[in-house]
């Protein structure tokens, strides 16, 4: 029985990177033996066991082959006369596709440590078109290290949107693969990557970002649902709904750029009034630090927008005391509320001139 460091920790290693976790891949054992050993299973759908101190994962050493469309469609073949490289066989890119021995000696059948110093995402093997997520998985290293994508490499995902291959995509593994792409360091250069092959027009049609403000926000440093909240910018709020729904977008992406949506046209505002509108539509006093995500949204997609007076109505209307209005008299109570924020607002306006 032998262990093998695999995969990204082998690969951020190589670049210098911090290697966060390691997965481990065994050759040679059984489950029952991996048991014996002390090691605790977890894996659903193959054998993958936690090491008893480290709690690292190990995973048996397996093969996969297709049977079917999608995620769900594959056959898993794990035994101990799998090799190593039959395993890294089925990996997707040859930067993905290496492993270290417990000495730490490198196994790199397929030149991933050349196309590591070469700056290139190439396939390890026409397998890779056998799951469609793995477009998405390329489009986000290229977001995340800048490589150029290996020609035929490129061809190959444009073949897989072709074939209708990437219609089969699980909108929840969609988000995940999406959603880490848009906190890289580049978002952007993901976008383009989708763009190429052909897989945005059929998964994203509603999106033409603004790249610039995407790299604003990346730049910015700014959290996943205000960089999505800038991707949607431009769209109506029946259109993010829709998105949101076919790629699975969890809740708080979804309320804010559908919040940012509904506000933008009264971004601009000017009067007491209608800040007290602004202020209003955006649920701002009950939902402040979604407001103010929003803001910041609203400054890296257009960042000529003068805020100034949003910012001063919002202290403002949040200095009115709504419940001691509420004890005053009963009945119409919102009204004067929403009435005493206005005047509060429309002070803080005369205080600033």
């Amino acid at each position: 029985m032998k262990a093998y460091v695999v995969g990204g920790a082998v690969r951020d290693e190589l670049l210098g990177l911090p290697v966060v976790d390691r997965d481990w891949v065994v050759v040679g054992a059984t489950p029952e033996e991996m048991a014996q050993a002390g090691y605790r299973p977890v894996g659903k759908d193959f054998p993958v066991f936690l090491h008893p101190q480290t709690h690292e994962e190990y995973a048996l050493a397996r093969t996969e082959r297709k049977s079917g469309r999608g995620y769900k469609g594959f056959t898993v073949y794990a035994a101990p006369e799998v090799t190593l490289e039959a395993d890294l066989a089925r990996r997707d890119l040859t930067i993905n596709a290496m492993a270290k021995d417990e000495a730490g000696r490198l196994v790199d059948p397929f030149g991933g440590e050349k196309d590591l110093r070469d700056g290139v995402l190439r396939h390890v093997s026409e397998a890779f078109e056998e799951d469609p997520v793995r477009i998405l998985r390329v489009a986000r290293f290229v977001a995340r290290l800048g490589f150029r994508i290996a020609e035929e490499t490129q061809a190959l995902m444009r073949r897989m949107v072709e074939l209708g291959e990437a219609d089969h995509l699980v909108a929840e593994r969609v988000w995940q693969e999406f959603s880490r792409g848009l906190m890289e360091k580049h978002p952007a250069r993901m976008l383009e990557v989708l763009e190429g092959c052909g897989l945005a027009a059929r998964l994203l049609p509603e999106l033409s970002a603004d790249r610039a403000a995407l790299e604003r926000a990346a730049l910015a440093g700014a959290p996943s649902a205000v960089r999505f909240a800038v991707l949607t910018w431009g769209l109506a709020p029946e259109v993010i709904e829709a998105l949101c729904d076919r790629i699975r977008a969890p809740n708080e992406e979804r309320e804010l750029a559908v919040t940012a949506s509904r506000c933008k046209p009264l971004l601009g505002a000017q009067t007491p009034g209608q800040l007290v509108g602004l202020l209003k539509r955006g649920d701002a006093i009950r939902r402040r630090d979604r407001f103010e995500l929003l803001l910041q949204a609203a400054r890296l997609a257009q960042p000529d927008l003068k805020l100034e007076l949003v910012r001063k109505a919002l202290d403002a209307a949040a200095s009115v005391d709504a419940g001691a209005i509420a004890r005053e008299a009963p009945g119409n109570i919102a009204m004067r509320v929403e009435r005493a924020r206005e005047q509060a607002i429309a002070s803080a306006l005369r205080d600033e001139v």
